[in-house]
């Protein structure tokens, strides 16, 4: 019996297979952070490998207050300003961050969808 327990504890304690990352859990008031396309998601892989830190702080902002009126963080203007999905029009939004990137996005309930990130200042906003 003695010896079950120790290869029940071992068992318990063995490394994953997998070795999979633990998501950051959401609290109830908190935002959903999801890519709309794959532009977006390769754009947010590119930014992540040159501006980390400023990367991590902006999905802190966008998790917690993303409609927040900020110097950095605003809906977009003229024909920037809506984008359509899904037959829906939704108020389009962007969070700057150092050195120019941006990251355009809207909210649709309790999720922020990220549409583009910029690894520079895009010129349609120039």
């Amino acid at each position: 019996m003695a010896a079950e327990a120790g290869d029940r504890e071992e068992a318990a304690h063995a490394v994953s297979k997998r070795a999979e990352r633990v998501n950051r859990p959401l609290k109830k008031a908190e935002f959903e952070i999801r890519f709309a396309t794959r532009n977006a998601e390769q754009g947010w892989i590119d930014l992540l490998a040159t501006t980390r830190n400023a990367v991590v702080e902006a999905r802190e902002f966008l998790t917690r207050t993303p409609m927040a009126l900020t110097e950095r963080n605003h809906p977009m203007r003229a024909d920037l300003e809506f984008i359509q999905r899904g037959g829906d029009k939704y108020p389009r939004w962007q969070h700057e961050l150092p050195g120019g990137a941006r990251i355009w996005f809207y909210v649709d309930e309790g999720v922020v969808w990220l549409v583009d990130v910029h690894t520079r200042h895009p010129n349609q906003t120039k």
